[in-house]
């Protein structure tokens, strides 16, 4: 059997650009795609904690260090410049592989600068 596991997230970042002109994906600080192990033109989620919106693109490469992530194409009208959005990729394996698996979670501060890694999410209390 195979099942999704979550892959890897950067979590919270903020939305630099959004571009409704230029080719659909969504372009991502280099550093935060080497961090979290997302790959240029990979699957990604991107869900916008500001509006609620979700939508499925494909990530690509921004200058290292420029912070930048920019909405590009049509998922440029789900975002505002300033938004905080988690994008995730997920990972298709088997029930033992997962067994092992721990996920690539980044944390980002407003500038979108790595601020801490972990491969956990602590438990929610009641």
């Amino acid at each position: 059997m195979q099942i999704s596991l979550l892959k890897t997230k950067i979590h919270r970042a903020t939305v630099t650009h959004s571009e409704l002109n230029y080719e659909g994906s969504i372009a991502i600080d280099e550093l935060l795609l080497q961090a979290c192990g997302i790959r240029e033109f990979e699957q990604v989620h991107v869900w916008d904690v500001s509006n609620g919106a979700r939508f499925t693109t494909y990530a690509l490469r921004a200058d290292a260090g420029s912070g930048v992530i920019s909405l590009n194409g049509g998922a440029a009208r789900h975002v505002q410049v300033g938004d905080l959005v988690i994008i995730a990729a997920f990972a298709t394996m088997t029930e033992q592989e997962a067994t092992a698996f721990k996920p690539k979670l980044v944390y980002v501060d407003g500038q979108n600068r790595i601020t801490h890694t972990n491969d956990s999410i602590p438990k929610q209390a009641a």
